[in-house]
């Protein structure tokens, strides 16, 4: 079979307390032979992490991120928008951290690091992180909680000083030619189809597709449509 993106490699950036369980199920449905699941850890601001990922990855790729991935990938289109050859935001908020947030953001650090991270997504989080339809899925939630231990609250402390001090690049998004593709969840309660609308009109050539029945954790909430949708935007990123 002839794979998608046989000549440009694919990106995966993952939000916060997620590891590469989170792209799993999508990457089994692609179609593809060059694919990084990248974890967004080991810096403090999306401008660090930006920089060292471009230090190390490929002159020329696709990347697709989710909620945090997202916005880190955002500041990898406003640093090298030629080293892009297609970019997806799936969950994202594209807009900069309101200064009053940061309180609430440390106080949910220190309230993970009490209960533990897992078990504080699974108590705290879980009616925001997924649609009505899925909030009996104990299989869905035990991966969450699962991703949420194995990240630990030392990575969820910089994650959410990156959150915190993220940039608006909605510019950079709107001076961007390539193929772009903005996926979310109609239930998305974290990063609201308002903070999509609002992408989409940064990027007027942008296809934006959301699903009727997600919520914020696209990936795992609807993996077959996931893919459906990144396999015509990798196609699309040849040419």
């Amino acid at each position: 079979m002839i794979q998608d993106n046989h000549d440009i490699p694919l990106v995966l950036l993952g939000g916060t307390l997620c590891n590469h369980r989170l792209w799993q199920p999508v990457i089994e449905r692609l179609n593809v032979s060059q694919v990084t699941s990248i974890a967004v850890s080991g810096a403090d601001s999306a401008r660090e992490l930006s920089s060292r990922l471009l230090e190390t990855l490929p002159p020329r790729f696709c990347v697709a991120g989710f909620s945090l991935g997202a916005m880190v990938a955002l500041q990898m289109l406003a640093e090298a928008p030629e080293r892009l050859a297609g970019l997806a935001l799936l969950s994202v908020n594209p807009l900069a951290d309101l200064p009053a947030n940061a309180v609430g953001r440390h106080a949910a650090v220190l309230e993970a690091k009490a209960l533990g991270a897992g078990r504080w997504v699974s108590e705290k989080m879980w009616q925001k992180y997924v649609a009505p339809g899925h909030q009996d899925d104990a299989g869905m939630r035990s991966v969450i909680a699962t991703m949420a231990d194995e990240s630990g609250i030392k990575a969820f402390s910089r994650q959410t000083e990156i959150a915190i001090s993220r940039a608006d690049h909605r510019a950079a998004l709107a001076a961007f030619s390539r193929p772009t593709l903005i996926l979310n969840g109609a239930h998305d309660a974290i990063c609201t189809p308002q903070h999509h609308q609002l992408a989409a009109e940064a990027a007027k050539t942008a296809r934006w597709l959301t699903h009727a029945d997600s919520g914020h954790f696209l990936p795992l909430e609807a993996p077959d449509w996931v893919a459906t949708t990144l396999r015509t935007w990798i196609k699309e990123s040849k040419t």
